[in-house]
């Protein structure tokens, strides 16, 4: 197993999109940071390009190379290996490429330039949605066969996470106005990492002042040590369970 995942660790860690993913999130990083005149502001300016740009790319080029290395797990499936064995360290690989990548690009200005509650909850976030859309994409990818619907269906769950969810959100705002619905929000916030992890990072930088009853809402439940407990239990179940189903299925999957 130890040999598996540092094989693809190393792998990964010599890929050219690695490289450039972790010198793009730099340079993003350290311009962020020296155009504003605070570190809350940095943090916040930051947060959008970090909540779009790293599940994408996490998603993406996990699917990518999940694809690409099909002879490789075939391979490693036909010696006297277990396939859960097999799976995990291939999760593992990924999943620590993809946040080192992040906490390089990301974590070393931030400590640099933000060395704040807010700047750690980003550093935070952002490490977990790489492990979270790992995940996602090990999923996506054992239940398609074909590259290509399988890249389109990691498309289209980024689309929905990054975009369409907040789409129905706003629906539901504008549906059910009238009704008392705050609390609802706070649950249904819990149904997308992207969100959770928004909603976290604002709260330590004080923009939920600005949001109102609902920002008051929020701060209730996620400022408290038990909400903290229970967010930080729902995103590892982002990760946890998309893996748990695709290590069911890839163990019993005809390769």
């Amino acid at each position: 197993m130890n040999k598996i995942i540092k094989y693809v660790i190393a792998d990964l860690l010599r890929s050219r999109t690695i490289m450039v993913y972790t010198a793009v999130l730099a340079v993003l990083s350290v311009s962020v940071f020296s155009m504003e005149d605070s570190a809350g502001k940095g943090v916040v300016s930051l947060l959008n390009i970090v909540l779009f740009v790293v599940p994408l790319v996490s998603l993406l080029f996990s699917t990518v190379y999940l694809y690409n290395s099909a002879e490789f797990i075939e391979l490693l499936v036909s010696q006297p290996l277990r396939r859960d064995t097999i799976w995990i360290s291939i999760f593992v690989g990924l999943a620590v490429a993809m946040s080192l990548a992040f906490m390089v690009g990301v974590g070393i200005p931030v400590v640099l330039y933000a060395a704040t509650a807010s700047g750690v909850m980003l550093m935070l976030c952002g490490a977990a949605l790489s492990l979270i859309f790992v995940s996602v994409a090990l999923w996506a990818t054992v239940r398609v066969r074909d590259k290509a619907r399988g890249i389109g269906l990691s498309i289209l769950l980024w689309l929905y996470f990054a975009l369409l969810f907040d789409a129905v959100v706003l629906f539901l705002l504008f549906q059910f106005s009238d009704y008392p619905i705050e609390n609802g929000m706070v649950a249904l916030s819990m149904l997308n990492p992207i969100d959770t992890s928004r909603i976290l990072i604002l709260l330590q930088v004080d923009v939920s002042a600005m949001m109102g009853y609902t920002g008051a809402i929020f701060r209730k439940f996620f400022g408290t040590d038990g909400g903290m407990a229970i967010t930080a239990t729902i995103l590892v179940l982002w990760t946890v369970l998309p893996f748990w189903f695709s290590i069911r299925f890839f163990k019993r999957k005809d390769l």
